[in-house]
């Protein structure tokens, strides 16, 4: 009992946010109403997650990409056709409370034993006088019906708006789903582009080793050198040729996995491969965090599931109440359907009818505990996700400014290291330092340029996931 206080205390708390929009106190403050967080040199006071992703991304192929994977993405249509199913749900239930109207037609004919109490009767009694009911007795029966259960407890109004909470939560679930496509695809797009600026780094540092291994050569025929020399120097060209394969066969498998995204076979990905390093974030206002718990679409379908678990116990405890229910027919019944339309045989009818449960309740017990498991279940679902996503953009909020400032060391990196090759060449070639040098310093050349690639993806996959953590990306 003291659980599910607690529990109920939360969903108070956390739905009195919800409406207030202000940040608990117990949650870090990434930034504040006063010093709103914001990425690049000039303040665009337009919130991220308001953003339509064709307005977040400038790259006219990747909105084309994204734009084909929202129609043919095979896991967001699946998605859709459960949005469909929880729809006709709703027209069940509510269909449910409505009273119900038919028609109901008859024809047959019974023969009743002589011997008994009904046989008896008939065969003493004369349809007119000289003519005896006939054996068998014909039956011709047509009449409109009607049943109507009075939800006196609400009952079928709450399964119904249980329904309709679960179908809004599925729409959330698909613009989630649309939010992270979008996320994935992006991302893979950038890493497909930084992939093609890896190859051609390698490509351009196998141009560089071929000619320091043919200048080795030169030195080893000059005998300045020994075999050994040339040896080390081929075995590292060996090696970056076959580092060359991997990124190739890196970039195929990209290639693949944005055309699966796109609901689509494999073929190739246009896309601009010039200006990699200069793409740069936005000057974008990221806003306060409680503006999380109105943009993102998983926080508001776990508040739906929520209200719908609500619901859920209060239809399963009106199982425990008496149930009421009208029935009625008027129509036409005789022996005879030539006398069907006779004043004679018009018929109807009307009921009430009780039905309160007595014994064998547990099975109503049982259900009713189920749901109010499962609404417990919903409880820590939802305080979950929206702790889940503090910390998600927290995690993001820190990341975008670790990168810039790693990526901004690592350039310089790459920029002492390649006026170290120049550097090494010629003091190798006045025998002022020896071939080990070299070798060490085109390794670490290339080493630090291909971080500084994965650096420059890693900084515009965080631009994507910020974006995406702050709800957006689905519009």
């Amino acid at each position: 009992m003291k659980e599910i206080v607690k529990i109920t205390i939360a969903i108070i708390v956390t739905s009195h946010l919800l409406l207030s929009c202000k940040t608990p106190n117990n949650v870090p403050n990434f930034d504040n109403k006063n010093t709103p967080q914001t990425y690049g040199n000039n303040l665009d006071t337009t919130n991220i997650a308001k953003l339509k992703w064709k307005q977040y991304f400038s790259d006219s192929i990747l909105i084309a990409l994204i734009d084909t994977a929202l129609k043919n993405n095979q896991e967001l249509n699946i998605m859709m056709q459960e949005i469909e199913i929880s729809k006709y749900e709703i027209g069940y239930r509510k269909g449910e409370y409505l009273p119900f109207l038919g028609i109901k037609g008859l024809s047959g004919f019974e023969k009743e034993g002589r011997y008994t109490r009904y046989g008896a009767v008939d065969d003493n009694i004369e349809i007119k006088p000289g003519t005896k009911f006939p054996e068998p007795l014909p039956n011709f029966f047509i009449a409109g019906v009607a049943s109507w259960e009075i939800d006196v407890w609400r009952k079928l109004r709450n399964a119904k708006k249980s329904a309709v909470a679960n179908y809004l939560s599925k729409i959330e679930g698909k613009n989630f789903m649309a939010t992270n496509l979008v996320a994935e695809i992006a991302c893979a797009y950038y890493q497909l582009i930084g992939l093609d600026n890896l190859l051609d780094i390698i490509d351009k540092n196998i141009q560089i080793q071929k000619d320091a291994l043919e200048t080795v050569k030169q030195q080893k025929d000059a005998a300045k050198v020994s075999q050994l020399a040339v040896n080390r120097f081929a075995a590292q060209l060996l090696n970056t040729i076959n580092l060359q394969f991997e990124v190739q066969q890196k970039i195929i498998e990209t290639e693949n996995h944005l055309n699966y995204l796109a609901g689509r076979y494999p073929q190739p990905i246009k896309r601009i491969r010039e200006n990699f390093f200069n793409k740069s974030e936005d000057s974008l206002y990221v806003g306060v965090p409680s503006q999380l718990l109105l943009y993102r679409p998983d926080i508001r379908q776990s508040e739906l599931q929520l209200i719908a678990s609500k619901l859920d116990v209060k239809t399963a405890r009106a199982n425990f109440y008496p149930s009421f229910k009208i029935d009625a027919a008027a129509g036409f019944n005789a022996f005879n359907p030539a006398f069907i339309l006779y004043p004679q045989s018009i018929l109807y009818n009307l009921g009430g009818e009780l039905i309160a449960p007595l014994l064998n309740r547990s099975a109503i017990k049982a259900a009713y505990l189920t749901a109010n498991a499962k609404q417990i279940q919903a409880i820590y679902s939802y305080q979950q996700t929206i702790l889940g996503a503090y910390v998600e953009v927290a995690n993001q909020l820190n990341k975008n400014k670790i990168i810039l400032k790693s990526y901004d060391i690592k350039l310089q990196e790459v920029e002492v290291l390649t006026q170290s090759i120049n550097i090494s060449n010629s003091l190798f070639k006045s025998a002022r330092s020896d071939y080990i040098e070299v070798l060490l310093t085109q390794k670490e050349v290339l080493q630090s340029k291909m971080e500084l690639v994965e650096i420059k993806m890693e900084q515009l996959n965080a631009k994507v996931n910020l974006y995406r953590a702050l709800g957006g990306g689905w519009r």
